[in-house]
C-alpha cells in the first residue's frame, strides 16, 4: 500500500473509531450527558485529535445518526434492485424501512430517547438520505408502472406521498402494540395501499 493509502486508512480508521465509540456513550448516559472530552477519553485519543475530525458535539451525533441510516439505505438499495415482481418490493419495502428503523432506534438504547427529543436535529441529517429514498421509491414504482402492474400519472409525486406516509408512521411503530398489529393486519396494510378505501 502507498503512504498516501497508509495514512487515509489511518484516518478513516480513528474517524471510525472516534464515531463507534460517541455511538456507545450516547446510547449508554445520552448525548446530553456526554461531552467531547468523555469521547476523546473512550477512545484513547486526544481532545485535539477529536476536534480534526469534528467540530463540536452536534456534528458528532450527525455523523453517528448518518451512519445509522445509512444501514437502512443498505437494506433499502439491495430490495429495490432485486429480481421481486414491483408490487412484492413496495410492500416488502414498507416493512423493511420501518423494522429497520425500529431496530436502529431500540438497539442504540438511550439514543431512543433523543431520537423522540430531538427529532428535528435528525431531520437536518435525514435529508441526504430523503433524496436517495425519493430515488429507490421512484424505481419501484416506474417499474411497475413499465410491468403493467401499477397505475399511476405521476411516479415522482406517487413516490413523495409514498415516502412521507411511511415518515409518519416511523415513531407510532416503534411501539411494540403497533408494530404487531400492523403485522397481524399486513393484508389490510397491503390491500389499502394498493386498492385505497374503496370497494
Amino acid at each position: 500500500m502507498s503512504k498516501t493509502g497508509t495514512i487515509q486508512t489511518s484516518i478513516t480508521n480513528t474517524r471510525e473509531l472516534l464515531l463507534e465509540v460517541a455511538r456507545q456513550l450516547f446510547a449508554k448516559v445520552g448525548v446530553t450527558n456526554t461531552t467531547m472530552n468523555d469521547i476523546a477519553k473512550a477512545a484513547q485519543r486526544g481532545r485535539r485529535t477529536l476536534y480534526v475530525y469534528f467540530r463540536s458535539k452536534e456534528d458528532v451525533y450527525f455523523a453517528v445518526v448518518e451512519q445509522e441510516m445509512e444501514k437502512l439505505l443498505d437494506a433499502l438499495e439491495e430490495l429495490a434492485i432485486s429480481s421481486e415482481p414491483p408490487q412484492n418490493k413496495l410492500i416488502d419495502y414498507v416493512y423493511t424501512r420501518l423494522d429497520t428503523i425500529k431496530e436502529i432506534v431500540n438497539q442504540n438504547g438511550t439514543l431512543r430517547a433523543d431520537f423522540f427529543s430531538d427529532y428535528k436535529m435528525i431531520e437536518m441529517v435525514r435529508r441526504k438520505m430523503d433524496e436517495k429514498e425519493h430515488i429507490l421509491l421512484k424505481k419501484i414504482l416506474q417499474d411497475g408502472l413499465e410491468a403493467g402492474v401499477f397505475s399511476l400519472s405521476n411516479v415522482d409525486f406517487t413516490a413523495f406521498l409514498v415516502l412521507n406516509s411511511l415518515r409518519g408512521m416511523e415513531i407510532p411503530y416503534m411501539k411494540q402494540s403497533v408494530s404487531d398489529k400492523m403485522n397481524d393486519y399486513k393484508e389490510d396494510v397491503v390491500r389499502i395501499l394498493f386498492h385505497g378505501l374503496l370497494k
